[in-house]
């Protein structure tokens, strides 16, 4: 791959991490390498951390996130998620520019951005200084305009219809 795309799927409907794993799918069936990076997912168990070891050596999946911040069982403060979230940055920018890659996901980092855990700043430079055969994905419900004018494809997720809505909760292999 000559040229490297930067995409972003952001909305509040479902399928953004998902969508994004599916474009590591198909990348992996080309033997091509995929980091994903989750700047918010931590604590809980879903079925990313089971499916990633089946996709190695190709699939690395490193969990950088403390959890979904301010619901249920968050007991970090502020300061560790904002601690998590900038590692996780640094960690995105080893991995972007080792060239062992050739698609790098982060996921939720537009969440990240919108909590404030990050800078914009900081991440428009690394996307502006990425190598140029290298793929990377933004996921979150957030998009800043200059996020979307950096990307190169963005898909919005529209929440249309949702089961929660009628009492149906998340579901394994589904939502997690």
């Amino acid at each position: 791959m000559s040229s490297g795309l930067i995409i972003t799927y952001f909305g509040n409907g479902k399928g953004k991490t998902t969508a994004a794993l599916g474009v590591a799918l198909r990348a992996i069936g080309y033997d091509f390498n995929v980091c994903m990076i989750q700047f918010i997912k931590g604590e809980w168990n879903y079925g990313e951390i089971y499916s990633s070891n089946r996709l190695k050596p190709n699939f690395e999946l490193i969990i950088a996130g403390k959890g979904f911040i301010g619901i249920l069982d968050d007991d970090h403060d502020i300061s560790e998620h904002i601690s998590s979230a900038k590692s996780a940055l640094e960690i995105a920018k080893e991995k972007i520019n080792s060239l062992r890659y050739d698609t790098v996901i982060l996921d939720e980092v537009n969440y990240a951005l919108k909590l404030k855990l990050i800078e914009e700043r900081d991440l428009i430079s690394m996307l502006q200084t990425k190598p140029p055969a290298v793929n990377i994905i933004l996921t979150g419900n957030y998009l800043t305009d200059q996020i979307l004018d950096i990307s190169d494809l963005v898909t919005e997720m529209k929440e249309i219809k949702h089961p929660y809505k009628k009492g149906i909760r998340a579901k394994k292999g589904i939502d997690f």
